[in-house]
């Protein structure tokens, strides 16, 4: 079984989804971030897989991204730095990115590697429900490759029954039409969006992302869906905290979870 759908069969509330981005701050970083976010009790994470023009993602991140693909990151360099991973990692893991690097790399050998290495799932906002539906279902099918597709507010209510209908896994719910990284909070307004949402009683289960960075935010998100995503403010997280890389990552996921005071270093993520 898909270990995406294994969590949210033994698991249906609290869900957190960290992201962060291969190779950043440095190249090798990635497998050490990966095991940190496991030995701190995440459910599921996110790698985002670097490219030059991340048209869904803010500041931070496309940061993080043009600072990975100068470091030297690759989607061949990402499967070298995953293979064995899973003697370490046992929680699932997705790939986010765009369609463009994944097709030039072939997208059905690319599914066979996520496959090797024990990818679960995919994430590439970018690519329309009905192309993955008509061209690539069958591949990912085949691999037992995950695609998880994104709502927003302005999503009418038949393309969410669509893509209710053509996946598996969950559904990635944008809280506003922003870019990642650019909000500062819950607003009521996102609160009626997720509401409507939750009242649709989709098959699929509901993780929200962008603007989820602390306690706060992430508990919010919590009482109208499975769970949140949290991204930039963790990228920021890792920036910052280079030198002490393991023990940032076991704080500040603690802090999502639990209302505890959080140390100093963690001041400036809001910013």
């Amino acid at each position: 079984m898909n270990r995406i759908v294994e969590l949210f069969r033994n698991k249906s509330e609290q869900i957190l989804n960290i992201y962060f981005t291969a190779g950043f701050p440095t190249l090798e970083n990635t497998v050490p971030v990966l095991e940190a976010l496991s030995e701190a009790g995440v459910d599921l994470i996110e790698i985002g897989m670097p490219y030059s023009d991340p048209v869904a993602d803010g500041e931070t991140i496309q940061q993080s991204n043009q600072k990975a693909l100068e470091n030297g990151i690759s989607i061949k360099r990402l499967f070298e730095q995953l293979s064995g991973i899973r003697e370490k990692v046992k929680v699932p893991i997705l790939l986010m990115g765009y369609l463009n690097p994944v097709v030039q790399f072939g997208v059905e050998d690319f599914c066979r590697r996520c496959a090797e290495v024990g990818i679960d799932g995919l994430i590439l906002p970018d690519l329309p429900v009905d192309v993955y539906k008509e061209e690539y279902k069958g591949i990912f099918d085949r691999y037992g490759i995950l695609n998880i597709f994104l709502i927003t507010p302005q999503t009418i209510e038949s393309r969410i029954r669509k893509i209710d209908e053509v996946s598996d896994g969950f559904i990635y719910m944008v809280s506003s039409a922003s870019t990642t990284g650019s909000q500062k909070g819950i607003t009521d307004e996102m609160k009626a969006y997720f509401s409507r949402i939750k009242e649709m009683n989709l098959r699929n289960p509901r993780l929200i992302g962008f603007g989820i960075k602390d306690y706060e935010t992430f508990h919010t998100a919590c009482a109208y869906a499975n769970g949140a995503i949290v991204g930039s403010a963790f990228v920021r997280l890792l920036e910052q905290n280079q030198e002490n890389q393991r023990a940032a990552i076991l704080n500040y996921v603690s802090s999502l979870r639990h209302s505890h005071q959080v140390e100093k270093i963690f001041s400036n993520l809001s910013a």
